[in-house]
């Protein structure tokens, strides 16, 4: 982001919330994240483009897309999307000008974040649909210390692809794989049945808060231009006329958001999670006796967590334990097995009311199921 105002509004928007297969009610795994005005995309499943048309979300200030691993689930939606976005279509007949062949590689690129794989598979889907874009792209890949440190394909770079960054853990952790002055992402890895990460979005120190009557009448005794208050409002110190020096309140951290792949055990991101703002945690799997009808008469809560864990998933009550773990703020659940709808029915809200609980029995706190579309924005904790 080019602007170096502190950063005002923060909202998340639900594109797709279903697990594996999508349903009449839930989308594949998308989730748009609106800084200002600015959207970067976490994960982009099959037909998110078609969700953004649906959503109040504007597909054209999409700057960034992090995918959590290569499932198709999480990223089949990529290229169709790139192709929307940078004026990308079939090409042209030979003799034919296109100034898409020649694309102007100064322009900011859309940048892509995501594990092994991902640059591979985006290079080959829009070279071999025989895709021309108008704008340039860049992928870059979070390597994990057992992965090659080449790529996993002999196509040269697409016309419109920038030379991406292989990015190297820290002690575990990919940190600052973004930062500006206003925001920073960092990573770490979660244990799904595929290489997996979890991302955490931390805004910068933000203003304390303010007692005017700690500066008011200092400024009017000595006859200080009451603009002073916006520069102690921003932290700094101001000398008034008579020598007295006012200090503006202590900065205090920014808002925190934990946006989890898919795991049957997240401890790995536990620390960089810490003390999160909003936690965004699968619960793909729930036993739901006398509220599920498709419960099997031999399943137990603890047969269905050893089911989920098998195939690198959670529970809801798994989801509540991280959340108190690391002291998250806010928990919401997403990433639904298909067989949990996601409309305005009885039968919807009694299961997805009975899956909320599970977490909170875990949690102590009120928890949130996701729904396709949902939007809500993020505050500070006071």
């Amino acid at each position: 982001m080019a602007s170096t105002k502190p950063l005002g509004n923060i909202n998340v928007t639900f594109l797709g919330t279903a697990s594996a297969a999508p349903s009449s009610t839930r989308n594949h795994s998308a989730l748009a994240l609106r800084l200002d005005g600015d959207v970067w995309l976490f994960d982009c499943g099959e037909a998110t483009q078609h969700q953004l048309q649906k959503s109040s979300v504007k597909m054209g200030r999409i700057q960034k897309i992090f995918i959590t691993h290569t499932h198709g689930d999480h990223m089949f939606g990529v290229v169709p999307l790139l192709c929307s976005l940078l004026n990308g279509a079939g090409g042209t007949t030979e003799g034919s000008d296109d100034p898409r062949i020649n694309v102007d590689k100064t322009l900011p690129p859309v940048e892509i974040y995501g594990p092994l794989g991902l640059r591979a598979y985006v290079r080959g889907g829009l070279t071999y649909s025989h895709s021309l874009i108008g704008s340039p792209y860049v992928v870059h890949e979070l390597r994990f210390p057992s992965d090659p440190t080449t790529d996993p394909t002999y196509l040269p770079l697409h016309p419109a692809e920038l030379e991406g960054r292989n990015m190297i853990q820290t002690d575990g952790i990919w940190t600052n794989m973004f930062s500006d002055d206003r925001v920073s992402v960092s990573a770490a890895p979660i244990l799904h049945s595929c290489p997996c990460v979890g991302y955490v979005v931390q805004e910068a120190p933000v203003p304390g808060k303010m007692d005017p009557k700690l500066y008011i009448p200092h400024i009017k005794r000595t006859g200080a231009p009451m603009s002073a208050m916006a520069r102690l409002q921003q932290g700094e110190s101001v000398s008034l006329p008579d020598g007295t020096v006012l200090h503006g309140p202590a900065r205090r951290p920014g808002r925190k958001l934990a946006i989890l792949g898919d795991t049957y055990d997240p401890s790995p991101i536990a620390g960089l999670a810490a003390d999160a703002d909003l936690l965004i945690h699968e619960a793909t799997n729930a036993h739901l006796p006398g509220v599920d009808p498709n419960t099997k008469l031999e399943d137990t809560y603890e047969t269905v967590e050893a089911r989920a864990k098998s195939r690198g998933h959670s529970t809801p009550q798994m989801a509540g334990a991280f959340a108190r773990l690391t002291g998250a703020k806010r928990l919401v659940l997403n990433h639904f097995s298909s067989r949990y709808p996601g409309d305005d029915s009885n039968e919807t809200r009694d299961i997805m009311g009975a899956i909320g609980r599970h977490a909170e029995s875990e949690y102590g706190q009120p928890v949130t199921c996701a729904r396709d579309l949902m939007s809500f924005d993020v505050g500070l904790i006071e």
